[in-house]
């Protein structure tokens, strides 16, 4: 995404198509080879992704004149658009990326970050042992705003979340991202997540909601993933479509609203807790469309331990939801 032009005659030519409203917006929204799409603001970009554009080939032009589009990318003809400056916010911004053996994605991924959002980056490590974490302090060196929290044994997803959110909460951050380091998640979708977080405490970078989608699974994998979803709003209810998603914004006042300590879930149930608990609150939610993409480098670490924690996790908050309900229309009709 672009929010303004790059003079450099260098750079590869892209063809532009312009959506200056929402009554020009294309039935189809496939692009050739070396197309992108050119748009006034984020409002029309959500609504060509909605239909299936892709957030990679979207270029946000709010502050310049739309005559001077065709010099505004610096890209390949087929790849991800880069601004010619990053993104820069109000709110103070904090990206937590917990990492285990990602000393590949590590450097690439903090370099991608910083094309597109100016925000700080908190690594949080759980003792690497390829050395994710000696590499995390050096570049922390190199650039002012990297910082890195080092754990002492893999503990889990969400314990290592837990612990970056309430570094971050020390520090006065007025929005708290969490993605993961592998590139599932794209760098070039932070500029929407942040836009989005205006309007909602809780913004989910959602897979399942129109417009978003998964890039390179099997059949299997689709599977999977769906059937854990419809088994979270079995128990929780379907007004979230992505539960499990780790692609996240949070105001830091939902989050300091939150007793963070009575968080249980330690695998990919925390996303869903969170989430849960976001609820409970009475949090402004919404999701977001994204495209979810296998990592680059690495394997996953999804396991049969998060499967079981699911299957037990998930009906435990249930019942407390329903004791909770209930102990509230007690107290009303007394």
């Amino acid at each position: 995404m672009q929010n303004s032009p790059l003079v450099d005659a260098s750079e590869p030519h892209i063809q532009y198509r312009v959506i200056a409203s929402l009554s020009e917006l294309p039935q189809m929204t496939t692009l050739q080879p070396g197309e992108a799409f050119m748009v006034p603001s984020f409002e029309l970009a959500e609504a060509l992704i909605a239909r299936g554009a892709d957030s990679a080939r979207i270029a946000i032009q709010s502050d310049e004149s739309l005559d001077q589009i065709y010099r505004c990318a610096k890209t390949a003809a087929e790849a991800p658009l880069v601004p010619s400056t990053p993104f820069c916010y109000e709110p103070t911004i904090v990206i937590v990326l917990p990492t285990y053996n990602e000393e590949q994605n590590l450097e690439p991924m903090i370099t991608r970050i910083a094309n597109y959002l100016v925000a700080d980056i908190l690594v949080v490590d759980d003792n690497s042992p390829d050395g994710t974490g000696r590499l995390a302090d050096e570049l922390s060196k190199q650039r002012p705003h990297v910082h890195v929290l080092h754990r002492p044994a893999k503990e889990g997803l969400g314990p290592a979340y837990l612990a970056g959110f309430q570094w971050s909460l020390k520090r006065e951050y007025e929005l708290i991202i969490e993605m993961d380091c592998d590139f599932s998640h794209s760098p070039w979708d932070l500029p929407r997540l942040v836009h989005r977080s205006q309007t909602a405490e809780l913004v989910i970078g959602s897979r399942y909601v129109p417009g978003g989608g998964t890039c390179n699974w099997d059949r299997t994998r689709r599977l999977v993933s769906r059937l854990g979803n419809r088994y979270v709003s079995m128990f929780l209810g379907g007004d979230i479509q992505d539960w499990t998603s780790g692609f996240r914004c949070y105001r830091r006042e939902l989050l300091a609203r939150m007793d963070l300590a009575l968080v249980e879930a330690t695998g990919y149930v925390f996303q869903v807790e969170i989430a849960w608990r976001a609820r409970q609150l009475g949090a402004s939610i919404c999701e977001m469309p994204i495209r979810f993409h296998d990592r680059i480098h690495g394997q996953s670490k999804l396991g049969w331990r998060s499967i079981l924690e699911a299957m037990t996790g998930i009906p435990k908050m249930y019942l407390q939801s329903s004791l909770r309900s209930r102990l509230k229309s007690a107290d009303t009709g007394a």
